[in-house]
This record gives C-alpha cells, sequence and structure tokens, in this order.
C-alpha cells in the first residue's frame, strides 16, 4: 500500500506553519527560490519536450557513435509500443540488465511510455539476487544486450521459469558501421548464440520489437503512477523496492535542475555512474534530458581510456562518487591530461574526503560540491551551493524539501543545532512507499518525514554534516554493502561454524568487506574455496577483500557474535 505523496508547492501548503522560518534559506543561492513550485509530470514526457527544444542536438555517444534527441526519442517510442504489443501497461514490472548504453535510454522511457514499471538491476548481481528481485517485483519480462556475460545471466532466469519474455538486443548494432563489423569479426565469442539457445522461443530481438511506427497508445496512468521500483537495503539490510512514481522522479530531475540554474548551451555531461543505480538515473540521465545535455556513456570504467575520453570530448559536468575523482587524482600521469572542459561535478554515495576535494579542484580548475540522497527519494535531498559551499557538508535541502535532524530516542521531536540525530526528509520526491511491505513502510516514517537512518547534524546556517550511518553498513564506492547478506552466503558452505563481516579501510573504494570465519572441528577450506564458492551467490563488489580464519570469534555476554572488537583491533 503505497503513502498519500507529499504536497509539492509553497511551504504553507507542505504542512509547515505560516511562521516557519527554514535556518537554510539565509544560505540559498540569490536565484533559487526554495518555496518553488513544482507540476509532477509522466516521466515519458521529458524526453517528449526535449525531442521538441532539441531534436537534432545530439543526445547520446557510445563508443563513437551519436544518436540525436529526435533518435532516441523514436526509438522509444516504437519501444512503448512494441512492449504493449508484448502486454506491457500500467502495473507491469519489466526489468532492465543493461549497463550503460543507448538502449537503456530506449527502454528506461520505452517501458515508462507504455505505462509499465522500471525494475532496475545490477548486471553484477549473481543469480540469486536476481532470481530474487524478480520474485519479489514480478518482473516477468526483462530488457538486456547479446553480450555473454549478460545473456547467460537471464538465459539462466527463463530457463528457471522465473521469466517469461527477455528482449534481447545486439550490441554490435550500437557502435559505429566499421566497429561493429570489426566487433563482430574478432569478438564474436563475446556474442550469445541466440539462435541455438534452449529458451529460443521466449526471446524477442530488439530489431523484432522495433519493427512499427512508433503510434503507442497513451497509458491511462497518472503522475502518482509508480514508475520505477528501486531496490535497496534500507536500514535492515533485506532487499526491498522503493516505489518511485512518475511525480517523484519528475520532480527530482526539475528539482536538480533548478538548483544547477545553468543557462542553456551546449553541455556535455560524462556517464560513468551506472545508469541503474538511482544517483545516475536523476542527476545525469532525466537532468540531461532535461537540458538537452548530451550524455557520454561509459559502459565500463577504465580510468586511462576515461581521461583520453575527457580529452578528447570535453565534457563539462561530472557527477561521480568520492572513489571517481579519487583515482582520477592518482592517476600518475594525471597531469598530463587535460581536465579543463570540467565546470563542476557533484559528488555522492559516500563522504567526499576533503584532501580529494581539494585535489581535484586544484587538478582540474571545476568545482566540486558534495550533495546526499537516497534511493528512497528519487534521490536528490540537498546539495551545496556552488559559490558557497561548506566543506565536509552535504549541503542544504533541495527547493521543496524540509530536512529534519530528530532525536534518536524519540524521532517526533527536533533536535537543536550543532545536535546529532537522525536525517529525516519530506518533500515531493520522497518515495511512497517499498513495494508490498507495508510494515516497513510505516517503520520508516514519523509523519510525513522519512527516517533515513544516517546520523547527523545541522548547523545554524542550515547545513548538514553526516556524523555516522548505519550501524554496521559497509559504503564501498557508494554501494551500500549488507554484511548479514555476506554472512548468510558463508553460512551455506558446509564447512563454516561461525562467520562475522565488517567493513574495512579500503584505498580506492573507501571500505571493503573482510570475513572473519571459524570453521567446524574436523574442517579445511582455504579463503580461495571459500571466494569460489561465494562468487555465484554474491555482486563482485560484495565478495570479501579479505577472509581470516580464526579459532574463535568475539561474542557479547549473551553469546551473540561481535563486531565490536574486530572493528577495534584494526
Amino acid at each position: 500500500m503505497a503513502r498519500k505523496p507529499n504536497t509539492v508547492s509553497a511551504r504553507t501548503k507542505r504542512g509547515e506553519s505560516p511562521g516557519f522560518a527554514p535556518p537554510w534559506l539565509k544560505s540559498y543561492p540569490q536565484d533559487v527560490a526554495w518555496d518553488e513550485s513544482f507540476s509532477p509530470a509522466l516521466v515519458g514526457s521529458l524526453l517528449d519536450q526535449a525531442v521538441a527544444s532539441y531534436g537534432q542536438r545530439p543526445c547520446t555517444y557510445f563508443l563513437g557513435k551519436r544518436l540525436s534527441f529526435a533518435e532516441i526519442g523514436e526509438l522509444s517510442d516504437r519501444a512503448a509500443l512494441g512492449l504493449q504489443r508484448l502486454g506491457v501497461g500500467p502495473g507491469v514490472k519489466v526489468g532492465l540488465f543493461l549497463p550503460n548504453s543507448p538502449t537503456f535510454l530506449v527502454f528506461y522511457y520505452g517501458i515508462l511510455k507504455a505505462g509499465g514499471t522500471v525494475v532496475n538491476f545490477n548486471p553484477l548481481y549473481s543469480l540469486d539476487e536476481i532470481a530474487f528481485q524478480l520474485r519479489d517485483s514480478g518482473a516477468r519480462i526483462m530488457v538486456t544486450l547479446d553480450l555473454v556475460f549478460l545473456f547467460d545471466k537471464v538465459e539462466a532466469m527463463l530457463e528457471r521459469g522465473v521469466l517469461d519474455k527477455a528482449v534481447v538486443a545486439h550490441f554490435a548494432s550500437l557502435l559505429p558501421p566499421l566497429k561493429s563489423i570489426a566487433f563482430k569479426l574478432l569478438k564474436r565469442k563475446k556474442l550469445a548464440h541466440i539462435a541455438s539457445s534452449p529458451v529460443k522461443e521466449c526471446i524477442v530481438r530488439e530489431q523484432d520489437l522495433l519493427a512499427n511506427d512508433g503510434h503507442y497508445e497513451m497509458p491511462a496512468i497518472t503522475p502518482d503512477a509508480v514508475a520505477v521500483l528501486q531496490y535497496t537495503g534500507g536500514t535492515t539490510g533485506t532487499p526491498k523496492g522503493a516505489m518511485l512514481t512518475h511525480a517523484n522522479i519528475s520532480i527530482n530531475a526539475a528539482q536538480v535542475k533548478v538548483w544547477q540554474n545553468r543557462p542553456p548551451k551546449d553541455d556535455r555531461i560524462l556517464c560513468i555512474l551506472p545508469l541503474f543505480h538511482v544517483f545516475a538515473m536523476t542527476a545525469v540521465m532525466n537532468f540531461a534530458i532535461t537540458n538537452g545535455m548530451e550524455i557520454i556513456l561509459v559502459p565500463r570504467f577504465d580510468l586511462k581510456e576515461t581521461l583520453k575520453l575527457i580529452r578528447k570530448l570535453r565534457p563539462t559536468l561530472l557527477p561521480g562518487v568520492p572513489t571517481l575523482y579519487n583515482a582520477i587524482l592518482r592517476h600518475p600521469r594525471i597531469a598530463r591530461f587535460d581536465l579543463s572542459s570540467l565546470e563542476y561535478c557533484i559528488s555522492g554515495g559516500a563522504a567526499l574526503p576533503i584532501e580529494v576535494k581539494r585535489g581535484f579542484e586544484a587538478a582540474s580548475g571545476c568545482k566540486v560540491v558534495e550533495g546526499y540522497g537516497l534511493s528512497e527519494t528519487s534521490p536528490v535531498v540537498a546539495c551545496n551551493p556552488l559559490d558557497t559551499p561548506k566543506e565536509g557538508s552535504i549541503g542544504i535541502p533541495l527547493p521543496a524539501t524540509v530536512i529534519a535532524i530528530r532525536s534518536l530516542e524519540n524521532p517526533s521531536q527536533d533536535m537543536p543545532f550543532g545536535e546529532p540525530g537522525e536525517i529525516c526528509i519530506a518533500g515531493p520526491q520522497v518515495m511512497a512507499g517499498y513495494w508490498n511491505k507495508p510494515e516497513e513502510t510505516e517503520s520508516a516514517f514519523v509523519g510525513r518525514f522519512f527516517r533515513t537512518g544516517d546520523v547527523g547534524y545541522m548547523d545554524e546556517d542550515g547545513f548538514i554534516f553526516i556524523v555516522d550511518r548505519i550501524k554496521d553498513m559497509i559504503n564501498a564506492s557508494g554501494f551500500k554493502i549488507y554484511p548479514r547478506h555476506i554472512e548468510d552466503a558463508i553460512y551455506e558452505h558446509a564447512a563454516v561454524a561461525e562467520v562475522t563481516v565488517i567493513g574495512i579501510p579500503d584505498d580506492y573504494r573507501g571500505e571493503a568487506p573482510k570475513a572473519f570465519v571459524k570453521l567446524k572441528e574436523g574442517q579445511q577450506v582455504t579463503a580461495e574455496d571459500l571466494l569460489a564458492f561465494l562468487r555465484e551467490k554474491l555482486s563482485k563488489i560484495e565478495i570479501p577483500a579479505e577472509i581470516e580464519f580464526r579459532e574463535e570469534l568475539p561474542k557479547t555476554m549473551i553469546g551473540k557474535l561481535s563486531k565490536k572488537e574486530l572493528r577495534v583491533e584494526g
């Protein structure tokens, strides 16, 4: 059951008293109004409006091939009609199992235009993780590419009966003509043999699905309909789908646009962040679409190639996580690469070390500001002003957004300035609730405020600082990793008696998981054996960076395994 959405108009209509004076108003950019009103829209209309305004501008750049806004728009219309002919309509969930590519945009907007709901999948998910999310969401159709590492997993889901249909796009068709020919000749082993698949009758080739005139039937839905199920561990580590409505997503894109307040120009935005992640969905894709920006799509991050791409294509914006900026900064020959085209970078997903911020700004001449958001908030709720940021802060609330710091003991009580408490958020970008989890939805809110589970404080200028985060959560390159999920997978090994997983410092990812394992008496297993066992059960980023075997693991007085002592040792 979905919650009643937050309203989107001025402060007195959002439930604040007429005399409510937010402390962040004194810090607001002069040309941005906090009490701005936003009109909700269907997300597919964002692309339609962009086609009308910027039709002939380049929309995507992918490995040397450009597609205009008009071309992406036409393909998404055809995708919408093709999907409707497959039965996609209001309430129908369709999975996207894709790396960054034009195919992602075509089908993201195509699904939404057809009236369906997008379910984002991480291409690095294990088979068990994919199967769980498919069953939980109810998605019976998946869109993917014919690259072996993607198709094999989708094929396995078809064989298990978890999926009914797969729409498969041809990777080589995304490349320029000469590159396409070379790929099919020299790297054909990377392409799946769909014609010989045992489930070929369940596979729809993209070229067949798109073979229509694009005159799809407008769905009978309103902006309150769920547009995206964005899976997150939330505050408990149990995967659940945040129901993001068309209103949530369209307004959050508008909020980010108003906040950045960039004059119309031929901007290019470098998309290294994965589009299946909510940060990239809004701060890259939807933001770029609403502003007529070219999206430079990077399917796989390679530091040297990324630096060459910046030098060649001259992007002006680079949203990223701190590990990205740190990786660029640490390149041994960074001084040889021209980063001067970059004007603006927004960092999110994890805390931005001050030394990384200062170093990257010095190397590039570009401003780097930190923001904050969550899957449950579409995601952006706060950001530093470009001209007056505060180092170490996640910034101030976006327009139409209220952030409160609430007592950890009593979430209805506001904390004084400078005193830590739980960060709670109200605004039009806050989700409608968790899919099929009414009890968890109820516990995630206090009144209209979403409880983030993050601990922080607000200063007298309205700037927010995070001082802690959900106990036990591991934050690797902005991705949430939950130790219990890793522990459960390790426990499936017959030789394991006890296991505890904690986060340890990692120079590149910020944090990485480490497992402490006690084996059953008489059992012998190496770290390599255990890692091999886990590769089918965990995504790559969840695989422990270290495994340490111990005779005994620390426990509390009541016999519960304790992480506290292990953290102190590290």
